[in-house]
């Protein structure tokens, strides 16, 4: 009986990771369980702490596709939007949470194989240190995924004080070390406790004080905004006999709202390309210039010799620029690696746009008297690339389709990045989406206006242009990651030695016997 429930431990255990992974993306939005960021990772540790090296692998990819299973089964919808058979969009999205899975089972493989004599080495430096490195490279590799960090699910706790200083990667350090904390108190309470709660108040109280400090003033202007949401279906934007109407539908929200200083329509807006809607622009460039207002839209642009298509953002009124989305979405905006993939995309018959990347000299347009630094969707989730168009620019905006999510978790967990952008950088953001969330959100990443979703509606608002620039503006992620990789160098040293000393003196007391 005995042997019986020791071999059926291991199983529990791994099912226990399942769910510890499952249950993960309810601490971000649009749940806010944000007490499941801490302890979803700390079962992981703990887990780990007990497993051999194959089955510390195995407990990671389960604790993966369970985090990623839930968490981004919306990408069932953007497949059916691309008019993919259902078991097709089904099958696709399995096969990409497997794939993301396979960070965590990555990382679980080498704790064990790095494994030092001491848990405090591990809990304390390798595991925090080692979730880190693994979220970065998840959001960099394959021009990144950076979905479901952990530290965007505490944008409204005190951790976000660290946002400033080192962006989602110092946020999700010291959210794993609080995992890696809790776990080391709970092996040994009676000795730890005061350092435990030291490590807990250094982490938690040091980010509140941090939240404290004005890394941004503002530029004694303040700006009128209005968002236009105009709730175009994403079955019907881009059919013929509904262009008419989505015009008529954005200009007549437009006019209402001559009197804001600044304008926004989402990505896409216009259901065409710029190069082929010269009247309409003019036109509505004129109103614009005559009410002393800018306009900022989403439209595809074409550029002719040699011939490209890019997604991008134009400004008219006072000046007419454009900026192109530099940063494109793998599969849905371009196809990677075409020799391997493109084969497979016509076996299949997979729809697949063909954008290509803007300029990375282009960063910021003009509006309403303010350098603004302008991002399209996917964008928004790198925090990297919003830090291009800084210090110089003192308002952010992010235009988006959000409608290829469908009625699903993405829309909020967009805004939720885009808050954390807003925090890291100490500038209010305007995030104008189709079917929302549109929002006004603050330098401190607080939303202050937003639309329903799936409503026509104009959020409105005033906004402050900001100027300074926090350290993560000035540096970016390269002292975080060198920090991270400088304590693992350290740890991989110490264990090197430890375990040296631990074989030299087994084999001296061997000897001696």
């Amino acid at each position: 009986m005995r042997a019986g429930l020791t071999q059926f431990r291991p199983v529990k255990e791994d099912c226990l990771c399942l769910a510890a992974g499952a249950a993960l993306p309810f601490a971000f939005a649009p749940y806010g369980f944000s007490s499941l960021g801490i302890l979803c990772p700390a079962i992981l540790f703990w887990v780990w702490m007990r497993s051999p090296g194959a089955r510390a692998s195995w407990r990671g990819w389960l604790f993966g596709v369970g985090m990623f299973g839930v968490g981004v089964s919306w990408v069932v919808h953007s497949f059916q939007y691309n008019h993919i058979p259902l078991f097709m969009a089904v099958s696709l999205t399995a096969l990409f949470v497997a794939f993301l899975a396979l960070f965590p089972a990555l990382l679980g493989f080498l704790v064990v194989r790095f494994r030092a004599p001491r848990d405090t080495w591990q809990l304390l430096v390798l595991l925090p240190v080692g979730w880190v490195l693994a979220e970065w490279a998840r959001g960099t590799l394959f021009t990144g995924f950076s979905w479901l960090q952990i530290g965007y699910s505490q944008v409204d706790t005190p951790l976000a004080g660290w946002a400033p200083l080192g962006g989602v990667y110092a946020m999700n350090w010291a959210l794993a070390l609080t995992s890696g904390v809790i776990v080391w108190f709970m092996a040994s309470s009676k000795i730890r406790w005061w350092k435990s709660v030291a490590l807990l108040l250094a982490l938690w109280g040091g980010g509140a004080l941090m939240g404290t400090i004005a890394w941004s003033l503002p530029t004694g202007v303040s700006l009128r905004v209005a968002l236009v949401q105009g709730n175009i279906a994403q079955d019907v934007k881009w059919r013929p006999e509904y262009k008419d109407s989505t015009l008529n539908l954005y200009r007549s929200l437009t006019a209402e709202n001559w009197d804001a200083d600044l304008v926004i329509w989402p990505e896409t807006a216009l259901p065409g390309v710029y190069e082929e809607m010269g009247k309409f622009l003019d036109g509505l460039g004129k109103e614009a210039r005559a009410n002393h207002t800018d306009l900022l839209l989403g439209i595809p642009s074409v550029q002719a010799f040699p011939r490209r298509l890019f997604n991008s953002v134009v400004s008219i009124g006072t000046n007419r620029a454009v900026y192109h989305k530099r940063h494109l979405v793998p599969f849905g905006e371009y196809l990677p690696l075409k020799p391997i993939f493109q084969p497979l995309v016509d076996f299949f018959g997979l729809p697949v746009s063909n954008f290509n990347r803007g300029s990375e000299h282009v960063n910021t347009l003009e509006v309403s008297g303010q350098l603004v630094g302008v991002s399209i969707c996917y964008e928004a989730t790198f925090g990297a690339d919003i830090i291009k168009a800084l210090p110089g620019a003192t308002l952010l905006v992010n235009v988006s389709n959000d409608a290829w999510f469908g009625d699903s978790k993405a829309p909020h967990q967009h805004l939720e990045m885009a808050r954390l952008r807003a925090r890291e950088t100490g500038r209010y953001l305007l995030r104008a989406t189709n079917t929302g969330v549109s929002a006004i959100i603050d330098f401190t990443g607080r939303v202050t206006e937003r639309s329903q979703q799936f409503e026509t509606e104009v959020v409105e608002g005033v906004v402050m242009p900001m100027h300074g620039a926090t350290p993560y503006v000035r540096y970016g992620n390269i002292p975080i990651l060198v920090t991270l990789l400088g304590l693992l160098a350290v740890y991989m040293a110490l264990a090197r030695s430890a375990n040296e000393n631990r074989r030299a003196e087994r084999s001296k007391e061997s000897g001696h016997g």
